[in-house]
């Protein structure tokens, strides 16, 4: 049996990631509080589908020794084991539309999803 790829990150989500990361870092300095260093990618149980993908910038403090780490450039994302298991074979990518900017996670796990993208089912 072959094992599904691990979760990916595309350089146009690494790209962001490092811009608003810099960005909260000079931000931190001047207001003398600890920066994010990571982009925390989970999926929880809740939404309209069963699971919803988390974002949310953590500082160091808050990456666990069990996390995967995933690093692109200068960008890092850390996802937990119970999350890594929903998301194996997925790609965190940016996308930026006139409609919006947003971070999307393609997986292939989903069976369905949300019309907003941010929760899925698995089959």
């Amino acid at each position: 049996m072959t094992q599904p790829q691990p979760f990916s990150v595309s350089d146009a989500a690494a790209a962001r990631i490092a811009s608003v990361l810099a960005s909260r870092k000079r931000s931190a300095a001047e207001q003398n509080t600890t920066p994010p260093v990571a982009l925390r990618v989970a999926v929880e149980a809740g939404g309209c589908n069963g699971f919803q993908y988390q974002f949310k910038l953590i500082p160091q403090t808050e990456i666990e020794a069990d996390d995967t780490h995933l690093e692109k450039n200068t960008a890092l994302v850390v996802v937990d084991p119970t999350s890594l298991d929903l998301l194996a074979g997925a790609e965190l990518d940016f996308t930026d539309k006139l409609m919006g900017a947003h971070f999307t996670v393609n997986n292939p796990n989903a069976a369905s999803s949300c019309g907003c993208g941010t929760s899925f089912s698995v089959a």
